[in-house]
């Protein structure tokens, strides 16, 4: 099965489970706001990161995977349903269509959010039975990835304080869920998940420049939501700081460490060829004829 249908499938499955659908007395417009949170799914770049690291590590466990994945996605989708929150970003516009609270209002949208976070560790829990140690650790490290000191929420506070360490910054708002990614996928699949962290945390850099650069140079209509968000909130962000070649510049470096970072595995090659077609849809196509750059060949060496 493609790993597009695979994670179409679980996220589903998901879904159902936080819909309630055996339970007839479930709040309804809650149930369709949490659909519509992962509807359309966008990239799901991040579930299809840790499918192919579990897939390069054997993936003996694919339910587990599956599982893992789906509970991945939910956690980003209820920080973009948090992110355009009026107290946030106050976005119109997610993934070509009105945000969440703009749709259903925004208690609703605060509602679903915190459904979708609740309902990721529900989805970890149901699956881990088979392989309970491998479950627990899932649950620390998407804990660890979403909330303080190191995950996501860390991120979003780093934008109230008065001095922002711009590597921290981003290494948690956008880094974290990236390395979640690389290392659930690895202990999804029985391995150990600490030398994952390394390629995670240089695929979520790289994300987070591509995006600071969209922001600064994208059309809204082509990504689906407002742009020079940066820029109107006072942001910390690659461009302001590098300028936009240095952003570019930056980009490819760290993609190609990304790649030499790879531990060693059984399926490093298709691993490595897969960031590099990320590293391709990452930079701006404006941006992208403007310098080229060779990836190195997967070896396990450290960059």
């Amino acid at each position: 099965m493609p790993l597009s249908a695979r994670i179409e499938a679980a996220v589903s499955a998901a879904i159902a489970i936080g819909q309630g659908q055996h339970d007839k007395d479930a709040p309804k417009r809650l149930a369709a706001a949490l659909d519509y949170a992962v509807t359309p799914g966008g990239a799901r770049i991040r579930p299809t990161i840790l499918l192919s690291v579990a897939m390069a590590c054997g993936d003996d466990r694919p339910a587990l995977s599956n599982a893992a994945a789906a509970a991945l996605e939910l956690i980003h989708s209820a920080s973009l349903v948090h992110d355009d929150l009026p107290a946030f970003d106050d976005a119109d516009m997610r993934r070509g269509k009105p945000s969440m609270h703009r749709a259903y209002g925004e208690p609703l949208a605060v509602l679903a959010g915190d459904s979708l976070i609740v309902l990721a560790f529900e989805v970890l829990a149901r699956a881990g039975t088979a392989a309970p140690d491998r479950a627990l650790s899932l649950i620390r490290v998407l804990a660890q990835r979403t909330g303080m000191p190191m995950g996501i929420c860390a991120g979003q506070g780093w934008e109230s304080e008065a001095k922002i360490n711009l590597s921290a910054y981003h290494r948690a708002k956008t880094g974290a869920l990236f390395i979640a990614a690389t290392q659930m996928g690895a202990i999804a699949a029985g391995q150990d998940p600490e030398p994952w962290e390394e390629l995670g945390s240089r695929i979520g850099e790289a994300f987070q420049v591509a995006d600071d650069l969209r922001d600064a140079i994208c059309d809204a209509e082509i990504l689906g939501k407002p742009v020079g968000q940066d820029a109107l909130h006072a942001r910390p962000n690659a461009v302001a700081e590098l300028g936009v070649q240095g952003a570019v510049r930056r980009l490819k470096d760290i993609l190609g460490g990304a790649i030499a970072s790879i531990p060693s595995c059984p399926g490093e090659a298709l691993l490595a060829e897969m960031v590099r077609r990320y590293a391709e849809k990452m930079t701006p196509l404006a941006l992208s004829q403007s310098a080229t750059v060779s990836y190195p060949a997967a070896s396990g060496a450290r960059a």
